[in-house]
């Protein structure tokens, strides 16, 4: 019997991680004897595998442009990834990971400003290839004589620290690493997919086209308040798989989070804020240009040196021991075209994640989450005249509509090391365009952890 192309994928993927699970299984026993003498460690190793796989169904495309979403299509990504530290002199920590990355998302990712997956990068190759996403230094100054123990795990010693403190991070990493975290909805490999969910979707971070930059940033933590502040370097051009060699263009970070209790149930609210600066194009003068010489729409030719800022406000909050919720809202200017992460200049989104724990799965999840993302009226013109995003461009929109996401997801673990789940996606107005869609993406994912 021939295999179809989402069997062939999902046996092809099977075969990559059999080995890593296999070794996990042996491994697993020992688990509680490593975590005992962690705090102690100079060195600390973990591995993590994780493949996804992600299908369209049919949906409504009369007309499709370079960067629309395909009916009917199926893209796996497969990456795995060591974690090495270690401790330098007191406080201070080395981190270095290497990862091995194959496979593509939907379309190349594109089609779609809430992407569906956040383990698909902006490059995607058909081979096995191997980067060093992360490799920062990160001191910890403790302030205060009080301690709190803190779990191990990828890219954190086990141990204790000071409540009140001073974190000081530089190197190669994610800005998401440090800004705009949320327990409930921040891990492509442990909780929710799509972009949107992940991060304030109007967050347009320094990255890569992976995802990484280099950079350093501080944090200032005092009692129930942390104050957070860092300088990254951009893309050399909008969107490109290379930083600036000289750090012309960069990024400016600050954040302020408030921790509270409510009802005894913690909390926390994050205020973000981002200051671009590099050469970028406004929309309304890449239309007017190209109206003025009857020619396609470029952006390139009206970029030049100015700034692009943005804000969001995050909300996280436990409900119950197995229940918590979380919010984001967020604005970015919307006449500047989108530098790094994705097109969407204002979004909402809102969740739910619950623990197994009622039907005896304590180590289980169900997770749901809505967005809503909206573009400004200068980005509606500038992809109606045939602009091409970040990652959207159906060649015009004639009919704009916000881009309505609803996720829900079921995560299995059978066991600690291994996380097998079932996500569903349903997409109204991808890419903003209301004679598209609505799109429903199925997906797969196995993660193991060891």
């Amino acid at each position: 019997m021939r295999l179809s192309r989402p069997a062939l994928n999902l046996r092809r993927a099977a075969s990559k991680i059999t080995l890593l699970l296999v070794a996990s299984s042996i491994a697993h026993p020992a688990a509680a004897d490593v975590s005992q003498s962690a705090a102690t460690d100079r060195f600390a190793f973990s591995v993590q595998s994780t493949y996804v796989e992600q299908e369209t169904l049919g949906f409504r495309a009369p007309y499709s442009g370079p960067n629309s979403l395909s009916p009917n299509e199926g893209k796996e990504t497969v990456d795995i990834t060591l974690f090495a530290g270690a401790r330098l002199w007191p406080g201070a920590e080395l981190w270095i990971n290497l990862e091995g990355d194959q496979g593509f998302g939907l379309d190349d990712t594109l089609g779609v400003a809430g992407f569906p997956s956040g383990e698909a990068y902006k490059i995607g190759r058909n081979q096995p290839y191997f980067r060093l996403p992360r490799a920062f230094v990160r001191h910890t100054i403790d302030l205060g004589a009080s301690s709190e123990l803190v779990e191990g795990g990828p890219n954190q010693f086990a141990g204790d620290r000071s409540p009140d403190r001073l974190v000081l991070t530089a190197g190669k990493l994610s800005v998401v690493d440090i800004f705009d975290t949320n327990e409930y909805a921040h891990d492509p490999r442990n909780d929710f997919l799509n972009w949107s969910v992940l991060d304030a979707g109007s967050f347009d971070y320094a990255a890569d086209a992976w995802g990484y930059t280099v950079g350093l940033a501080a944090e200032w933590y005092q009692g129930a308040w942390t104050l957070r502040a860092g300088a990254f370097d951009l893309s050399n051009v909008p969107n490109s798989a290379h930083l600036d060699p000289g750090f012309h263009e960069f990024q400016m970070v600050a954040e302020l989070e408030r921790r509270y209790q409510l009802f005894g149930r913690s909390g926390r609210v994050l205020v973000t804020g981002f200051d671009s600066r590099g050469r970028m194009g406004l929309l309304d003068s890449a239309v007017s240009l190209a109206q003025a010489t009857a020619s396609p729409v470029d952006i390139t030719a009206v970029r030049s040196y100015r700034t692009r800022l943005g804000a969001s406000v995050g909300l996280e909050q436990q409900i119950r021991s197995d229940v918590g919720m979380f919010a984001r809202v967020g604005k970015a200017a919307g006449n500047v075209e989108t530098y790094e992460f994705t097109d969407i200049d204002r979004t909402v989104a809102a969740g739910l994640s619950l623990k197994g724990s009622r039907w005896r799965r304590p180590h289980d999840t169900v997770g749901i989450a809505a967005v809503r993302n909206g573009i400004s009226a200068a980005r509606e013109r500038y992809l109606n005249a045939g602009g091409l995003g970040v990652l959207v461009g159906d060649g015009k929109l004639p009919h704009p509509g916000a881009e309505q996401i609803l996720e829900t997801y079921y995560d299995f673990s059978p066991f600690r090391w291994l996380q097998l789940t079932a996500d569903y996606q349903h997409i109204s107005n991808p890419a903003y365009n209301r004679d598209r869609g609505p799109v429903s993406v199925v997906g797969v994912r196995v993660h193991v952890q060891l």
